[in-house]
């Protein structure tokens, strides 16, 4: 009997311990919480299994397959964590709230706040395509002024001006990257150490919390669309503008 009070206290303790943190006791902590009957123990019948628990017909039916099927406690976490359909839908749910309209006047003002957070978005665009369309052709043109010999004869002529190597050296692919490697060196390392060092001023910047320009770019247009429609939760509205930042 000393030893079922001792174990039952002991369990109770830590499942006091474990509730002064906000974790809920464990099933195997509610179990030894639970004194032992006395007399006869009985068996389980065997139909029951100690195996995982199935879902049932009913709830595989009720379980919501859209966004507004979903309840606020979990809509909210999910726009949160910037699940661009959960913060669509909590907007939505704003909306409501404020305008006290139904969910279709309400989806009808976020696709206006959309269109309008999206106006101008080509030219937030211009520098990310101008980077895209410079490395890519950077990339691709890097092969033929380096092993083409007619590419690298003509670049020679017009931008180098160096000495030509001998037809004897300049006969293979491999031949010709040797000699136009001596000039393609200097800007191709330049080039990639001044890339190294702008990676490493960009972490610098971040671990003085110092926003990089996406980060400075997408919170600006994330506050104008906040500013634009004041009447919403500011925080509801910056949170869409940040998940539905480009088509």
């Amino acid at each position: 009997m000393q030893v079922s009070r001792f174990g039952f206290r002991s369990a109770l303790r830590r499942s006091q311990a474990i509730s002064a943190f906000g974790v809920p006791p464990s099933r195997e902590d509610q179990r030894r919480m639970t004194p032992a009957p006395r007399g006869l123990i009985l068996a389980h019948p065997l139909s029951v299994s100690a195996g995982a628990r199935t879902p049932t017909i009913e709830e595989a039916k009720a379980m919501p397959r859209e966004y507004r099927d979903m309840s606020n406690s979990i809509v909210v976490p999910l726009a949160m964590r910037g699940d661009l359909g959960a913060c669509k839908e909590r907007l939505i749910r704003e909306i409501m709230a404020v305008d006290e309209v139904p969910y279709e006047e309400a989806d009808a003002k976020v696709g206006e706040m959309s269109r309008a957070h999206k106006a101008n978005q080509g030219f937030w665009k211009a520098p990310y395509l101008v980077g895209i369309a410079v490395a890519t052709t950077a990339g691709f043109a890097s092969f033929p002024l380096v092993f083409d010999l007619n590419t690298s004869l003509w670049f020679n002529e017009y931008f180098v001006t160096a000495d030509v190597a001998e037809p004897q050296d300049l006969e293979t692919p491999l031949e010709v990257g040797s000699w136009t490697w001596n000039w393609m060196e200097p800007p191709l390392g330049q080039i990639s150490f001044f890339l190294l060092c702008l990676q490493w001023a960009r972490d610098q910047l971040l671990n003085i919390h110092i926003q990089p320009y996406t980060d400075t770019i997408v919170n600006y247009r994330a506050k104008s669309l906040a500013s634009a429609f004041p009447q919403y939760d500011s925080l509801v509205v910056r949170d869409f503008a940040l998940a539905d930042m480009w088509d």
